[in-house]
């Protein structure tokens, strides 16, 4: 299965250049994409030093366009599947394998790469994993979908999934949406226990008020979703 890496990436210098050496040196035979989403540090420079390809959008768009500029890269190029990370650092690429077995074996369309399914790694505060499990019930309560960690940034998706995805994704914060979404399309969903590591250095773009702001704003967009398929 011929698969792309793509990591988007906003004001990530510092972290981007260590996580695509950090690909390499893991001995994986996929290409590396960077989108660099507007940036206004040195997150291009550091990509392409460190040997990533590199796609530049002139302006930030957000993380959602970053991801499906990606898919767009992917499909016209022909790649079978992307697997998904964050330029943080917090993604494990050894894990990056491990998802792939998955999506091989025929079991799912779409892998996730999940911090709750086993003990160990870094999980975030106590208030972000209370709103992980919030948004964990409120997926399954809108579509059935059970999941453990729909934040999650780290996953796989097949040709069929890329090809839906570069054609639309959701636009601010997509990993929860999207999940709903591919559930309710027909797309096999499966989770494998990661171990991830903390932010390698910055902060988050999502603050402490960010969070609540991010709850209640993808709350409405997963319900919004719901009612918007209710209707037709």
């Amino acid at each position: 299965m011929r698969s792309l890496i793509v990591v988007p990436a906003y004001n990530e210098a510092g972290n981007v250049g260590r996580l695509v050496r950090a690909v390499r040196s893991c001995g994986l035979d996929q290409d590396c994409l960077v989108v660099d989403d507007g940036s206004s540090d040195a997150t291009a420079l550091e990509a392409k030093e460190a040997g990533a390809l590199l796609v530049r959008h002139p302006v930030n768009l957000g993380v959602g366009a970053a991801e499906q500029t990606g898919y767009l890269f992917a499909l016209e190029r022909g790649y079978e599947a992307v697997v998904r990370l964050d330029a943080d650092g917090q993604h494990p690429p050894a894990a990056v394998s491990t998802l792939l077995a998955e999506l091989e074996s025929g079991r799912a369309d779409v892998v996730v790469g999940s911090r709750f399914l086993e003990a160990g790694g870094f999980r975030s505060s106590l208030p972000r994993r209370l709103g992980i499990k919030y948004l964990c019930w409120i997926i399954e309560l809108l579509c059935g979908l059970k999941v453990t960690d729909p934040t999650s940034g780290m996953r796989a998706v097949n040709r069929r999934v890329l090809s839906l995805l570069a054609r639309a994704q959701p636009e601010d914060y997509p990993e929860p949406e999207s999940l709903l979404w591919l559930h309710r399309k027909g797309f096999r969903i499966r989770e494998v226990a990661v171990r991830m590591a903390e932010r390698a250095g910055g902060s988050s773009s999502i603050g402490s008020l960010g969070s609540l702001y991010y709850l209640v704003k993808v709350t409405l967009a997963l319900v919004m979703a719901t009612l918007r398929r209710a209707g037709r």
